[in-house]
């Protein structure tokens, strides 16, 4: 035959799609809904993502925050220029205490004193004044915004005069909301908010003054979509850490741990989301061009034997190939860009945010990359045995095909007599990698995911293999004791020609990731759950004495408007003299002045557990035996971020000077709090004997109805004067609020990942059609009824999934539970949950193996060989 153009190749593989549209169905069916589900679930998740940073960065106030607890060097002021002249937008918040009075009466109140540039504080969120206005308008030089706890305590009312420093200022407005209300310090006092200017001329900030003082950083906006690259915020995190080495630098995910873990999880499971579509596209191309190809095996005898090379035969149905991947791809990415833009219609009333939706040209890109790629690649092995197979074996491929060991058989023969099949799979392999890594934007996820899917599916296929034998051995031991309908319907999954082990491994694969999916997400879910609930501390109470603390507790129960039970934690001031033995002078820290080990807040529990909001990572709450033992041996549970700027593990020793009294406490837990409980402010936790004496303050969190805070101040301010009452009740809502719109598009987006992943699945099923249509036409001219083989085929699909659905859910449960270790989640194994999933999947295959099977049953068996 001369030589085959491409253009004569594209009109055979064109007519021949034409011909067989139907075959064709369930090619462009997978390739489309994996690249919809890859593009959708992508793109709206980065819309989201990007939305949901904007709000993180609102409660920093900024991309990055450095806190030092002195006023900066002079050449940290030049550094911190030059960062500027480099286009990084910074912007100082000063802190301190002092005195205010009101004019007319001298009465003083200790305050705590912000200053800040209203020009530019702050770089994301707003400050919420009444009466409403901007904040360069309430913060002038001659004026200041004031918490309506200080009207309270002081008897004044807006346009009054307050006295602090050397100067006197009006009071414009009173604060409602600070966005960085969570990350600024919570000092003793009402809040007073002031300008830079008014700062200066207050003579607050003499030599020596102790006033702390944060930088805030705002980063160009140079990743995608206008957005501010993450990569970025790290690595100029690295610098500030190494230019204010006794500064406290944080980014904008560590301000809330409860909204860092959020995003961290929902990070992860939307890429994993991402990789499940891209396999389950995979696994829908591979079934359906493998059933296809092998369809189509009489006509490439025929060509060949009219003289067609291999290659020629090759490129047509290469071209065959791309075509459906390209138009499978448009089809998938037109609709998945329709998904991306519907679903803000259908979560806008749960998440209550409308993400900035756009068009994203990248997951586009990738979307439709990866469903060209992976059809091309899949496609790779049943071409190429093209290349080895002489036509009158093809013609005979029903005899040839029986075997013993037919699936196990054929793959060993492939990877010893021929060698492309194995590059072709190294190929497979490592375009999955790539694309793994493109979609999760880390080349150890995408690493880990190639090496991990070639372990999960080896053990997949051996586990097939193992279970088509057992039947068989079944079958061969009870076969005339069974119903022949049954006995039929078992055999026919391992008949000559069946590709029963390959599609039970593709099954299998497939209810793995969706598994998979699932119960991460419903992990995941549940943990976020906790972290957003509607009763968390949203009023804080500061400098409590051992005297008041009995009166206030009864307070707190009784008061309106209070719907939990408050939770009160007891602080002694400490220092830090050793670490592992070494004196504090000598220690080496990271990123924390060593002046600070000069001041350290202990705390105790009587509880035999970690207190609520705290999670023990590393090591195990210490025992009843050694609390009641910890006076004379203590024992010590550190906060993880303490931890490691301390240098410290499980197993160390830290010794602790409060007063005159000097101990050695053993470290027996590493801790991480979320950060929406009072003892999440408590660095180090010790049973009660080791701190027996000690002066004690007490510090204390309650959630009040909103509506109620102002009342409930006022009872405070009248029985105990002394007691700063701190509310970040709107700060906090913003927290919960974020953390419950992140469950929300998770659930959503893994729902419709999993009903992607079921379509996808059933098209594979689906694609056995045409194999059974010989089995069809021997058994009806054998004279079987309609219900005879219509029972045979039920048996068989529901055997298959009930097999297929076993192996993938104990896989499932086996992956996710190492997934979820990795994100510090916990999981409980759902067995209710994977029963009724196997039932699920068992009924799935048979309703899709019938839905595409049915018209076979009422067609003569002339007819059905005329289609062939």
């Amino acid at each position: 035959m001369p030589s085959l153009s491409f253009q004569s190749a594209a009109k055979i593989a064109a007519r021949e799609m034409h011909a067989s549209r139907g075959k064709f169905t369930f090619v462009l069916l997978s390739v489309a809904i994996g690249v919809a589900a890859l593009t959708g679930v992508r793109g709206f998740s980065s819309s989201f993502r990007a939305t949901l940073l904007t709000h993180a960065r609102s409660i920093l106030a900024a991309d990055l925050s450095a806190r030092a607890f002195r006023q900066p060097s002079p050449a940290e002021i030049k550094s911190l220029a030059d960062v500027e002249a480099s286009g990084i937008k910074v912007t100082p918040v000063t802190e301190l205490m002092s005195m205010a009075s009101v004019p007319v009466t001298m009465d003083p109140l200790l305050v705590s004193v912000k200053a800040v540039d209203p020009s530019r504080f702050p770089f994301y969120g707003t400050v919420d004044l009444e009466p409403s206005m901007s904040l360069s308008a309430a913060l002038t030089p001659d004026s200041v915004a004031v918490g309506d706890d200080l009207l309270l305590r002081l008897h004044l009312a807006l346009g009054d005069q307050l006295k602090i420093g050397n100067r006197t200022y009006k009071i414009a407005a009173t604060v409602l909301n600070e966005p960085d209300r969570l990350s600024s310090n919570f000092s003793a006092g009402p809040r007073v908010l002031m300008s830079r200017e008014a700062l200066d001329s207050s003579g607050l900030l003499a030599p020596g003054s102790h006033a702390g003082q944060r930088f805030l950083f705002k980063m160009p906006q140079t990743g995608p979509n206008g957005t501010v690259n993450d990569a970025a915020v790290q690595d100029f995190k690295l610098k500030l850490e190494k230019m204010l080495p006794e500064s406290q630098v944080v980014d904008y995910r560590e301000t809330n741990p409860a909204l860092t873990q959020g995003l961290d999880r929902a990070t992860s499971l939307l890429s994993l989301m991402s990789l499940v579509a891209l396999v389950l596209g995979a696994i829908g191309v591979a079934m359906a061009m493998r059933a296809h190809l092998q369809q189509r095996l009489d006509t490439i005898a025929i060509m060949k034997s009219l003289g067609a090379r291999s290659s020629q035969v090759i490129k047509i149905y290469l071209l065959q190939t791309l075509l459906l991947g390209i138009v499978g791809g448009l089809l998938g990415v037109g609709f998945g860009v329709g998904v991306q833009m519907a679903l803000p219609v259908f979560l806008a009333k749960l998440i209550n945010v409308v993400p900035d939706l756009h068009v994203d040209l990248r997951s586009i890109a990738t979307g439709l990359g990866a469903g060209v790629l992976t059809t091309l690649l899949f496609t790779l092995p049943p071409l190429l045995d093209i290349r080895n197979v002489r036509p009158i074996l093809i013609l005979r491929r029903a005899m040839d095909e029986s075997s013993d060991d037919p699936f196990v058989s054929a793959i060993f023969r492939k990877l010893t007599r021929n060698y492309a099949q194995i590059i072709s799979g190294a190929l497979i392999l490592g375009g999955l990698g790539a694309i793994a890594t493109t979609l999760s934007d880390s080349r150890e996820v995408g690493k880990w995911f190639t090496i991990g899917l070639v372990v999960v599916l080896f053990i997949l296929l051996i586990s097939s293999w193992a279970v088509l034998r057992a039947l068989k051995f079944f079958l061969s031991k009870t076969r005339l004791s069974l119903p022949s309908s049954l006995r039929h319907g078992l055999a026919n999954l391992y008949r000559p020609g069946n590709p029963s082990a390959a599609l039970l491994a593709a099954l299998g694969m497939g209810v793995m990731q969706i598994m998979t999916v699932y119960l991460v997400q419903q992990a995941v879910v549940s943990e976020l759950h906790v972290a957003s609930a509607p009763n968390l501390p949203n009023i804080f109470l500061v400098d409590m004495t051992n005297e008041e603390i009995g009166g206030i507790r009864t307070l707190l129960t009784n008061a309106p408007g209070i719907t939990k039970a408050p939770e009160l934690l007891p602080v002694v001031s400490s220092r830090i003299t050793e670490l592992n033995g070494v004196p504090a002078s000598q220690a080496k820290l990271t990123n924390m002045p060593k002046r600070m080990l000069q001041s350290m807040s202990l705390s105790w529990s009587v509880t035999g557990e970690a207190p609520d909001g705290t999670k023990v990572i590393e090591g195990a709450w210490w025992t009843p035996e050694e609390a009641a033992n910890a006076h004379d041996h203590p024992v010590v549970a550190i906060q993880k971020y303490v931890a490691d700027r301390l240098g410290l593990k499980v197993g160390s020793t830290v010794t602790f000077a409060a007063q005159d009294s000097s101990f050695t406490a053993r470290v027996t837990a590493i801790t991480r709090s979320d950060g929406q409980h009072a003892y999440g402010r408590a660095e180090f936790v010790l049973p009660q004997q080791a701190l027996a004496g000690l002066p004690t303050v007490w510090y204390g969190g309650v959630h009040v109805d909103p509506a109620q805070v102002g009342k409930l101040q006022r009872m405070l301010y009248t029985a105990y004067p002394t007691v700063t009452v701190i509310n970040v009740a709107a700060a906090l809502e913003t927290v919960r609020s974020v953390v419950v719109q992140i469950t929300y598009v998770i659930q959503f987006l893994a729902t419709f990942s999993i009903f992607a992943g079921i379509i996808i699945l059933a098209s594979s099923i689906a694609g056995t059609r045409y194999r059974r249509m010989r089995e069809v036409v021997v058994l009806k001219t054998l004279g079987a009824t309609r219900a005879r083989i219509a029972t045979i085929f039920s048996i068989e699909f529901a055997v298959l999934g009930l097999i297929a659905g076993f192996v993938g859910i104990v896989f499932a449960n086996l992956i996710a539970d190492r997934l979820l270790r990795s994100l510090s989640v916990a999981y409980v194994h759902l067995w209710g949950t994977s029963f009724v999933a196997l039932l699920a999947i068992a009924v799935l295959t048979v309703l899709t193996g019938w839905i595409a099977s049915h018209r076979l049953l009422g067609q003569k068996p002339l007819e059905v060989l005329r289609e062939e």
